[in-house]
């Protein structure tokens, strides 16, 4: 899966479209391309048990798990809602990411 290029990057906001949490928004954190997963904040939550180190008291932590990338979609703050993303070169050359729906530029690729 190394060889494709995923329409997501990290600090996106993204909408989770299955799973226990479907339906939260969240920023991508990470994009892991060689598993073809993202980790969104706030998404997919898994407790954790950490072992006690020095003065450290162990306890149990919450953090977030990955997603698989068909699971999430770019969210619009514009619209609102999750679109699909498309590229486009613009007249001076510049390769940006486009909401496929509108045509209106979403950022720069």
């Amino acid at each position: 899966m190394s060889n494709l290029k995923y329409r997501i990057k990290r600090d996106d906001m993204v909408v989770v479209l299955a799973g226990k949490d479907k339906g939260k928004t969240g920023k991508v954190l990470r994009v892991l391309p060689e598993d073809g997963r993202v980790v969104v904040e706030g998404a997919n939550l898994v407790k954790r048990h950490q072992k006690p180190s020095g003065d450290q008291r162990g306890s149990i932590v919450y953090k977030e798990a990955s997603l698989h990338v068909s699971n999430v979609a770019y969210f619009d703050a514009t619209a609102g809602r999750a679109v699909k993303v498309g590229y486009r070169t613009l007249e001076d050359g510049r390769k940006v990411r486009i909401n496929r729906a509108t045509g209106a530029v979403l950022d720069n690729a």
